[in-house]
């Protein structure tokens, strides 16, 4: 049986925690993890090493409380999803009626990956909602922008509040349509140059050669080889499943490689995709969940002259 504000709710209650204060986090996060102790419940924190000691230090000793090690867990949203629903399908499989998360996502991830994260935080409305989730995603308003909070607000059915509240956002937007909305894409600053590569119905093997050549040792060899990996399947994929031409472009920056792949077509029917491994037999399914285990960030994105997927190896932020 459910308890608390999820009681009666069948799959993932999804909340977020808008806090100013360190006072305001403790107020939502310590009644919502000791309420799920004391009815028996996992309870598990996923912040941060700070918030992670703030939160330890506001429980009572052998409170029974799970802390995860919160700096390889949020590495990239497609780590993020396995992670915790292997987490949730090992409660489940003990019993657990109900499963109760508090998580933050890194500063980082505020910044210029900010988009994947946001798809992200849609993704998991559908991706979780075969388990009995309650979880609660903190998000600082002294340091998210404008834009991440509409986001949050519109990825989060609810928000609690310090008060026990649990109030609708009033404006979550169901997945299938948040997912795929046109959004402006944020250009990598290197992309305002020249690029060292430009080809033209490039084959996989070489899309493969030209990333090896660009390869200027900026990169640990496996993530040159992990990219090397992600465009050949995003070659393949605009190939098979897009509309020529196909365009492959590279530019190399002193902590990254940036390749573009480019077709005319419309993209992925799937909402999920990259996300989420397609078992419905939709196109490029595959591949871009592929790439998205691969590269340090990517971005999909539409426009009037066809579909391209962005590939960032190596450090994908940068002032925004």
């Amino acid at each position: 049986m459910r308890t608390g504000a999820a009681a009666g709710h069948v799959g993932y209650y999804h909340e977020a925690i808008l806090f100013d204060s360190d006072e305001h986090l403790l107020a939502v996060v310590v009644p919502f993890l000791l309420d799920g102790v004391e009815a028996g419940e996992p309870a598990v924190v996923g912040f941060g090493d700070r918030n992670a000691a703030l939160v330890r230090r506001a429980l009572p000793a052998g409170s029974g409380v799970t802390f995860l090690p919160g700096g390889d867990l949020y590495a990239r949203p497609t780590a993020a999803l396995r992670s915790y629903r292997k987490l949730l399908a090992g409660y489940v499989g003990e019993g657990a009626r109900q499963i109760r998360i508090v998580g933050e996502l890194p500063p980082a991830a505020l910044g210029a990956t900010w988009d994947w994260w946001a798809r992200y935080e849609s993704a998991i409305n559908h991706a979780y909602d075969d388990f009995p989730l309650w979880s609660m995603c903190a998000y600082d308003t002294r340091v998210a922008s404008p834009g991440v909070l509409t986001d949050v607000a519109r990825t989060h059915p609810r928000v609690a509040g310090p008060d026990g509240s649990h109030l609708p956002t009033g404006v979550y937007t169901e997945p299938a349509t948040y997912l795929t909305e046109p959004r402006p894409v944020l250009l990598d600053p290197v992309q305002r140059t020249a690029p060292l590569v430009e080809l033209t119905d490039p084959t996989p093997a070489e899309a493969r050669a030209a990333v090896r050549a660009a390869d200027r040792g900026q990169l640990p060899a496996d993530d040159v080889e992990d990219l090397m990996v992600a465009v050949s399947e995003v070659v393949a994929n605009a190939v098979r499943h897009g509309r020529g031409p196909v365009r492959m472009r590279l530019w190399n920056g002193p902590d990254r490689i940036v390749t573009t792949v480019h077709d005319r077509g419309t993209g992925p029917t799937n909402p999920y995709a990259g996300l989420l491994p397609s078992g419905d037999g939709s196109s490029g399914g595959l591949g871009l969940w592929i790439s998205h285990q691969s590269c340090n960030h990517v971005r999909l994105y539409r426009d009037d002259d066809g579909f391209t997927v962005r590939l960032t190896a190596g450090n994908p932020t940068f002032p925004v």
